[in-house]
């Protein structure tokens, strides 16, 4: 694929504290998770996508509202989710949200898909986690036949996690939007992904990136042995996710960072059943794993190194680690107008 390099920005509208130590209300998150997006956009960063969670820890429980209201307000940018939990969503209601988003925006809606990383939709929404890895893979194959519907736009699926379908759904999209399938690390799900010609988007949490070139290199051998050698390596894009934060400096940068994520990592290892974590574990992933944490030249010089080991055609900077409205608009700020010229001026060479 010869399609050029492109920047995005994730936020699962973290719950940040103020400095008298009190959570901000869910409802200022939101409304500030906007604004983020519309700096982006005004920045020229190329998609700007809003994450699901059903949680205290995380304002946003309905993504495709934040594109709505992103969709009026910005010009430019691509608006899409990280990640739509589809295993407790219904495929055909969240078509025709992205859909609605789609014309919203005048043809920028994207959707990533995928089963999440925390399992509070799954009660909340009436299904049983024993039927997780069946929910995902049959809604997956509904939201496929959806998105390949012939020029009638007539959907006709059956499975057992919900009624046969055979409808025509409202309203059809302008045009094609892209749906992307998040995966963590599984190589079922990398060939899953193939197997639907969707593009891949890699969840990169921690660890090496790099680590992650085997699934990039199974997911185009999968694509050309499944689809009998059309589809040529690069023939769909792949991107990755990862954490990050950028500030004036390294050692200030980490310093911001380190106690938030430190925080959060303990309070979901605390309900996982994790070791505690410890700050040195995140300066480690600060300076040899998977967050993008520095000044803009040391950010940039990880995401070029990122790019060039894995091949990538995205990558996506998860920009919010529970840290002040007013930071994360100067780290975007960093990241659109020092990072991303950068990291283009370092792949050039």
């Amino acid at each position: 694929m010869n399609a050029p390099l492109e920047f995005g920005l994730d936020t699962f509208g973290g719950v940040p504290s103020d400095p008298a130590g009190t959570a901000v209300p869910h409802a200022q998150v939101i409304r500030d998770v906007v604004a983020e997006g519309v700096l982006a956009d005004r920045l020229g960063v190329d998609a700007f996508n809003v994450g699901e969670h059903h949680r205290r820890d995380f304002a946003v429980s309905a993504p495709s509202l934040i594109q709505a209201g992103l969709a009026t307000a910005t010009s430019q940018i691509r608006l899409g989710t990280a990640v739509t939990v589809l295993s407790s969503d219904d495929p055909i209601r969240v078509f025709e949200q992205t859909s609605t988003v789609h014309a919203l925006s005048g043809g920028r809606a994207e959707v990533t898909l995928g089963r999440g990383s925390f399992t509070e939709s799954f009660p909340l929404f009436g299904h049983d986690l024993a039927d997780y890895e069946r929910l995902f893979a049959e809604k997956l194959d509904l939201f496929a036949a959806i998105r390949d519907a012939g020029p009638e736009g007539r959907v006709r699926w059956e499975g057992s996690v919900r009624p046969p379908v055979d409808a025509v759904l409202y309203p059809p999209p302008q045009s094609p939007f892209t749906s992307w399938v998040a995966v963590g690390g599984s190589p079922e799900s990398v060939v899953r992904a193939a197997d639907y010609r969707f593009p891949l988007m890699l969840a990169i949490i921690g660890g090496d990136p790099l680590r992650f070139a085997p699934f990039v290199e199974l997911y185009h051998r999968a694509l050309r042995e499944l689809h009998d050698g059309a589809a040529a390596p690069g023939s769909l894009p792949v991107g990755t996710h990862s954490p990050g934060f950028v500030w004036d400096d390294d050692e200030t940068a980490a310093r911001l960072v380190t106690p938030a994520a430190l925080a959060t990592r303990n309070t979901i290892g605390r309900e996982r059943g994790w070791g505690v974590s410890t700050e040195a574990q995140i300066r480690a992933e600060i300076e040899q794993g998977a967050m993008y944490v520095g000044s803009p030249e040391t950010v940039a010089q990880k995401i070029a190194r990122t790019v060039r080991g894995l091949g990538i055609q995205r990558f996506v900077l998860k920009y919010d680690n529970g840290l002040t409205h007013e930071q994360n608009l100067r780290s975007i700020e960093l990241y659109a107008t020092q990072v991303i010229p950068r990291v283009r001026e370092l792949l050039a060479d």
